[in-house]
């Protein structure tokens, strides 16, 4: 309309298209969309309509949802509905683990809704269920993507002491965008969720993740890499913010690829181990990659300090 201030999303690039293709890749999501709905779990890939449900599914993949199908938050860009939170369902951790097992998940994501209505965030649930998983497949690896338990350190200890591999915690979006993104949400709290992780046990892994295109500058997302920098984050992933529908918050930019390389290159630049850059890079894509990655990394410059103090003894 002309003369009008109203704000207009950009279309949709080229690259920002997903191509979905095949009757293999149907037949696989079909599959592990019936253990999941046998088992009675929910996924983060379909309750928050991750674009990368076809092929995860495909692969094997899932990420798991505990604590219920509503957050009792109303963040601005996530698909997961917000409402009044359901009772915790008890039995919940150990159809988790059923599920994990009928996968044949190795390494596996568990993430879940956000819980102020519990005195304790649910931390005490999510522990279980990463301790119900790991006893039932002791071979696994178990990745925590937690919510920031309203700055709860004895919330996220408990978590802790049930042994994922990963600690992982997104801050989502630049401090200057919370107030409109995350309204209930605090950019130093989450800082302070990955601090806190390594201080309590300085080998863990730690990881989060955030969204480009939310209004955000790329002067914004180096402070925010150099900050997680700061907490020795081990891994981040960036990626496209998509809009999950006309409620949410809108989509105010489209970064070309190249600069999502930048992205990565910058966030390496700063010490961060492991950078995943790229537009439909979401935090728990390639998590297993991700983190045998940082393994490897960490055996390598061990084996390099075990070399050069014998050198230094001879």
């Amino acid at each position: 309309m002309s003369g009008s201030n109203v704000m207009v999303a950009p279309r949709h690039p080229p690259w920002v298209r997903k191509r979905l293709a095949g009757k293999t890749l149907q037949e696989g999501q079909l599959k592990v969309g019936d253990i999941l709905r046998a088992c009675g779990v929910r996924t983060v890939c379909s309750d928050a309509h991750c674009p990368n449900l076809p092929e995860c599914f495909q692969q094997g993949c899932a990420t798991f949802l505990v604590m219920g199908p509503r957050c009792s938050r109303h963040c601005r860009f996530c698909g997961v509905p917000s409402g009044s939170p359901l009772p915790l369902d008890p039995s919940e951790p150990e159809r988790i683990a059923q599920a994990t097992e009928l996968l044949g998940l190795e390494y596996v994501v568990i993430t879940s809704v956000t819980r102020d209505d519990l005195e304790d965030g649910g931390s005490e649930h999510f522990a279980r269920t990463i301790e119900t998983v790991r006893k039932r497949i002791p071979s696994s690896k178990v990745e925590a993507l937690i919510p920031d338990f309203q700055g709860n350190r004895n919330a996220l200890q408990r978590v802790l002491q049930a042994g994922p591999a990963v600690l992982n915690h997104n801050v989502e979006t630049v401090p200057r965008l919370y107030a409109q993104i995350r309204p209930e949400a605090d950019f130093q709290r989450s800082l302070d969720i990955l601090r806190w992780s390594k201080e309590m046990d300085p080998t863990r892994v730690t990881k989060s993740g955030l969204m480009v295109g939310l209004g955000e500058e790329d002067g914004e997302v180096e402070e925010v890499l150099a900050a997680l920098a700061r907490v020795a984050c081990d891994v981040v992933t960036l990626g496209q913010y998509l809009a999950p529908s006309s409620n949410h918050a809108s989509v105010m930019r489209y970064p070309e690829p190249a600069s999502f390389d930048a992205y990565r290159e910058i966030a390496l630049s700063h010490g961060i181990p492991v950078a995943f850059s790229g537009c439909f890079v979401r935090s728990s894509w390639g998590a297993a990659t991700g983190y045998r990655r940082l393994m490897a990394n960490r055996r390598s410059s061990e084996s390099r300090s075990a070399s050069e103090e014998v050198i230094g003894a001879g």
